[in-house]
């Protein structure tokens, strides 16, 4: 009889676990499921922004370079009139200021058209630790000009990816660009830029790899941090706030994520998150 009730008693509690995990899979799957309807309707609400503000940057870069054009032959011709030295070169150098200053609004428009506008990607198998070695390699003058020491740190053992290189060098140039400019004002003999890759489990993503960007700067507080990734938003001077979300964007595009580790006095950490699963890594966008 007792031996009966701890059968049935062992089958109860057994047959509640069994319901928990299975209840446990079903929330698992239906948040998944709800992550990926959210990134799928912020990618077209995107684009559609992209859509309607790239053809109007488009128009307003065609007129700047008519303007930057004129105003290069109206600085030649005041070069040729005979008026006084001195009212020559206050002319001259209006001109020129003209000049620099529609230039700077075409970079600005390009860097604008390259965030906002339509992103197509073109994947193909790649070996993604020979793709940072030849972007470290590109990368090395800038980062010895910067007096800063460059590391890598490959992934064993890993597989190539159905990613589009061209896009992804992308993202990692800019999150590169940040991490140097982050080390200016720092002690020239603590600058160190990482490059890390290791593949690793997500909850969202399933198996994926990591691409660490790491730079020993001074850090980001809980303010920045939650700003880094708004359009527009910089730290620097002349900088154009758009390396980061074009960054992200690209990322994105990849149904990978771009995550922000940072703390104040110790230096930054983003994150690239590339999922390996077999539903995309053979899609094509």
């Amino acid at each position: 009889m007792i031996i009966g009730i701890s059968l049935l008693v062992g089958m109860l509690i057994g047959g509640f676990i069994a319901y928990l995990l299975a209840a446990r899979r079903v929330r698992l799957s239906i948040l998944r499921e709800h992550n990926a309807k959210r990134r799928a309707n912020a990618a077209e609400h995107l684009a559609e922004v992209g859509s309607m503000t790239g053809g109007l940057a488009h128009e307003i870069k065609n007129p700047l370079s008519t303007i930057g054009l004129n105003a290069q032959l109206l600085a030649e011709a005041i070069e040729d009139l005979s008026i006084e030295d001195q009212e020559q070169v206050r002319l001259v150098r209006r001109c020129d200021a003209l000049r620099r200053e529609t230039e700077r609004l075409r970079g600005i428009l390009e860097d604008f058209l390259e965030y906002a506008g339509e992103l197509h990607l073109s994947k193909k198998a790649t070996n993604l630790n020979r793709l940072i070695e030849e972007l470290a390699d590109f990368f090395s003058p800038m980062v010895d000009g910067a007096n800063v020491r460059m590391r890598i740190e490959s992934a064993e053992d890993l597989s190539t990816l159905h990613i589009d290189a061209d896009h992804l060098k992308q993202a990692l140039l800019n999150l590169m660009l940040n991490a140097i400019h982050a080390m200016e004002n720092t002690d020239s003999t603590q600058r160190e830029l990482i490059l890390r890759v290791e593949q690793d489990t997500d909850f969202d993503l399933g198996n994926v790899v990591r691409v660490h960007v790491i730079d020993t700067g001074p850090g980001l507080d809980q303010e920045t941090q939650g700003k880094v990734f708004h359009p527009y938003f910089t730290t620097k001077s002349g900088g154009t706030g758009l390396g980061l979300p074009t960054a992200r964007r690209i990322v994105e595009a990849h149904h990978g994520r771009l995550e922000l580790h940072s703390e104040v006095g110790k230096g930054t950490d983003f994150v690239i998150l590339l999922p390996i699963s077999e539903n995309t890594m053979n899609e094509s966008i």
